[in-house]
């Protein structure tokens, strides 16, 4: 129930921060007053020529409700027209939006913020998440063997300093050389019973940076990859945004040359493309979870989205077949592997150091 009731918050906020960045389509009501309740102007229609204020303001203990449910439905009209335009017709969708028609249709900012925030909704409810513990009981027990070790070498080491210290007593130096026998004959018993765990090194404790902040961070991954996987989600949510700023120069090299298109057109295309294939792995995720076979959602997987870029390429730049099929060739194989792999480096660096 709490993770349903937190899922259902995440849509809530989701669909409101899309409706701060999404411009208004004249969704005003009826009863407004003569003058402009922020400026004092004469208002002519549903909306302030000087200040852009609605006339008709809530005000009633019920008011702040109705700003939620306002935020989060008034955009719908706008969303049935876009959605699907922006499955089956993705590069008109594109190219109108670019070419100044806004008021039909939800802005690929808001749109990509109301697919982020349902595609980690629906991750919730359906209980989707990395495990919280990653190792099974003989990997557990190999870690254990380990950091054993290490306490015993670091006391050893205390030891040696202790007999090698002028300011000992013979008492405590001959205590000191016993402590160290008796240390490294455990140490060596330790390292016998090791094979029997398998390989207990861990490609972490290579990892030294001298960045303290990070190599602590290191270490925390190093102890708990769970944790580790788990900040890596909530990452990914939370940065999710950082996909367009890293996709745009890719797409701008494919059309240097082409001096009619601008980065405004890139970005716009990117953000819609990002916001569909969020949609697209909803659908799949739901289709997985009432039983569609993985051989089915795989091969949708595959298909739809090179063909949806191929198609939003060819319209919202007006190139021919070929043109477009080289260039989404060209994005799929090669730039959003890159830009999947930057954004993974990215938020797996955030997670370390935060």
């Amino acid at each position: 129930m709490g993770g349903d009731l937190s899922a259902a918050g995440d849509f809530a906020t989701g669909a409101l921060l899309a409706r701060s960045v999404e411009p208004t389509r004249g969704e005003a009501h009826g009863g407004a007053p003569d003058l402009c309740l922020n400026c004092g102007t004469a208002l002519v229609g549903a909306y302030c020529h000087a200040c852009g204020q609605a006339g008709h303001v809530h005000r009633s203990l019920g008011a702040i409700w109705h700003e939620i449910l306002h935020g989060v439905v008034h955009f719908e009209g706008k969303l049935w027209r876009t959605l699907p335009m922006l499955a089956f017709r993705p590069g008109e969708l594109t190219r109108r939006y670019i070419d100044g028609e806004r008021a039909r249709f939800v802005s690929p900012m808001a749109g990509f913020l109301f697919s982020v925030f349902t595609l980690f909704t629906v991750m919730s409810i359906l209980g989707i998440a990395p495990p919280a513990d990653l190792g099974d009981a003989r990997s557990q027990a190999a870690a254990g063997v380990v950091e054993v070790r290490k306490e015993m070498v670091a006391a050893r080491q205390e030891a040696i300093a202790e007999r090698d210290s002028r300011g000992s007593t013979p008492q405590e130096r001959a205590a000191a050389i016993t402590a160290i026998a008796e240390l490294e004959s455990e140490i060596r018993l330790v390292d016998s019973a090791r094979p029997a765990f398998g390989d207990t090194d861990s490609p972490f404790d290579r990892i030294k940076t001298g960045w303290k902040r990070l190599d602590y961070g290191i270490e925390k991954a190093r102890k708990n990859p769970g944790l580790m996987l788990y900040k890596l989600q909530a990452n990914s949510y939370k940065f999710s945004w950082l996909l367009i700023p890293l996709s745009v120069p890719f797409l701008w090299l494919m059309f240097a040359w082409k001096r009619q298109y601008h980065a405004y057109d890139h970005a716009v295309f990117v953000t819609y493309s990002i916001a569909f294939m969020s949609l697209l792995f909803i659908v799949l995720t739901i289709l997985g979870a009432i039983g569609v076979s993985m051989g089915v959602l795989g091969t949708i997987a595959m298909l739809v989205p090179p063909f949806h870029i191929y198609r939003q390429l060819r319209g919202a730049y007006r190139l021919r077949r070929s043109s477009a099929l080289v260039r989404m060739l060209l994005l799929v194989l090669v730039f959003i592997q890159l830009v999947f792999g930057l954004f993974v480096a990215l938020v797996l660096g955030l997670g370390l150091i935060g």
